[in-house]
C-alpha cells in the first residue's frame, strides 16, 4: 500500500463526520423510497413492517397485509438494488477515472453496459426466457463480460495497452456491440421490442430478494478490493512513469482493476440495465468532498451514488406515476445539467 502517493489536496471533509452522515442519509431515503409512491405508506408504518419481519413480535401490527406486501415484497427490495446499484457504479467511475487518469472515465467505458444490453436484448426477444426470471441477468451478465473481454483482447492485438489505448478501444468495441443490439430488435418481434427498449433505458422493476445476494457479494468484494489497492491507483494517478518508480508494474494492475470493474458492472447492469452518468458524476461530488486520495474517494462516492440512485428511482416511480419511467431518463437529464455545471466552474 503506497498511502503516501496521494494527488490533489487533503479531505475537505473528515471521514469521521462524512461517513455517519452519509448512512444516515441514505437510511433516511430508503425510508422515504419505501414510503412515496402511488399508495403512501407511512413512514412509522414502515419501520413497523421492517422491524416485525427482522423481529417477529418486536412490534404490534396494526398495518394490513397490502401495506406489508407492498413494504417487503416490492419496494424494500427496489431501493436496497438501487442503493447496490448506484454504489456499485460509482465506484467504479471512481476507481477508473484514476487508473485512466481521464475524469471522464465511466463504467459504460469498456463497452460493459452495452455488453449487457446485448445479452438482455438477445433474452427477451430471441431466446425466450429458457432460464425463467434468472434468464435476462444471466446473458446479460455473460454479455457485460465477454464485451470486456473483447476490449482486453482487441488492446492486446494493438499492442495498445496504455490508459488513453484502452478507452478508445473500449469505445470501438461499445459502438459496435451496441449496434448488434439494435440489430437484435429490428430482427425480434415488434410488439416485444418496447420492452427490450425500456430495460435498456435503466429499470429496477426486476428486484426482488432472490435476487438481492449476487450484488450484495460483487459490491463488497470489490469495494474491498479498490479500498485495498487505493495506493496503486494514488501512484497510477500521477503518472505511469512515477507509477513503475514505485515498483508498481503498471499494466498488470491496470487490468486487473478493469477486470474488477467489469466483473461488478456486468453483475449490475444484469439487473437494473443501462443506467449512465452515476459512474461519471458521483466520483467528481466525492472528490469536492473529500479531496483527491482514493482511500477516501470510492467510499464516497459509493455512498453519493447510492442515495442519488434511490432519489433518481424515487423521481421514476412518481412522474408517470402508475407507471414507471426508465431511470436511465432521469440520470441523464441530472448528468447532463452537472456537467454543464462542472464545464463552467472549472473553465475546461
Amino acid at each position: 500500500m503506497m498511502q503516501n502517493a496521494t494527488p490533489g489536496r487533503h479531505g475537505r471533509l473528515r471521514p469521521a463526520l462524512l461517513y455517519p452522515a452519509g448512512i444516515l442519509l441514505l437510511l433516511m431515503s430508503i425510508s422515504a423510497a419505501v414510503s412515496i409512491g402511488t399508495v403512501f405508506v407511512p413512514m412509522p408504518v414502515v419501520w413497523g413492517v421492517i422491524a416485525d419481519r427482522l423481529l417477529p413480535g418486536l412490534v404490534e401490527q396494526d398495518w394490513s397485509a397490502g401495506q406489508e406486501a407492498i413494504i417487503w415484497n416490492i419496494r424494500l427490495p427496489r431501493s436496497i438494488l438501487a442503493c447496490l446499484v448506484g454504489a456499485g457504479l460509482a465506484a467504479v467511475g471512481a476507481s477508473l477515472q484514476a487508473v485512466t487518469r481521464n475524469q471522464l472515465a465511466d463504467p459504460h467505458l469498456l463497452g460493459i453496459s452495452s455488453g449487457g444490453a446485448f445479452g438482455a436484448v438477445l433474452a427477451l426477444l430471441h431466446t425466450g426466457m429458457f432460464l425463467g426470471q434468472l434468464t435476462v441477468p444471466l446473458l446479460s451478465f455473460l454479455g457485460a463480460i465477454s464485451a470486456t473481454v473483447i476490449v482486453l483482447a482487441v488492446s492486446r492485438l494493438a499492442a495498445a495497452m496504455s490508459a488513453t489505448r484502452l478507452v478508445l478501444a473500449g469505445v470501438a468495441v461499445s459502438f459496435a456491440v451496441m449496434s448488434c443490439a439494435n440489430l437484435l430488435i429490428f430482427l425480434g418481434d415488434p410488439r416485444a421490442a418496447h420492452t427490450a427498449v425500456f430495460w435498456m433505458l435503466g429499470g429496477l422493476g426486476l428486484a426482488q430478494w432472490s435476487h438481492l445476494p449476487v450484488p450484495v457479494v460483487g459490491l463488497v468484494g470489490c469495494l474491498v478490493y479498490f479500498h485495498l489497492r487505493s495506493g496503486e491507483l494514488n501512484a497510477v494517478t500521477l503518472g505511469d512513469e512515477t507509477a513503475s518508480t514505485l515498483g508498481i508494474s503498471v499494466t498488470r494492475f491496470r487490468l486487473s482493476v478493469f477486470a474488477a470493474g467489469a466483473l461488478l458492472t456486468g453483475i449490475m447492469v444484469a439487473y437494473s440495465g443501462i443506467i449512465g452518468f452515476v459512474g461519471l458524476m458521483m466520483p467528481h461530488i466525492a472528490r469536492m468532498l473529500v479531496g483527491g486520495d482514493n482511500a477516501r474517494v470510492i467510499p464516497a462516492a459509493a455512498l453519493s451514488g447510492a442515495v442519488f440512485l434511490v432519489w433518481a428511482d424515487i423521481v421514476s416511480r412518481s412522474v408517470v406515476a402508475p407507471e414507471d419511467m426508465p431511470i436511465g431518463i432521469i440520470t441523464g437529464l441530472v448528468g447532463g445539467v452537472f456537467f454543464i455545471w462542472l464545464l463552467r466552474r472549472r473553465k475546461y
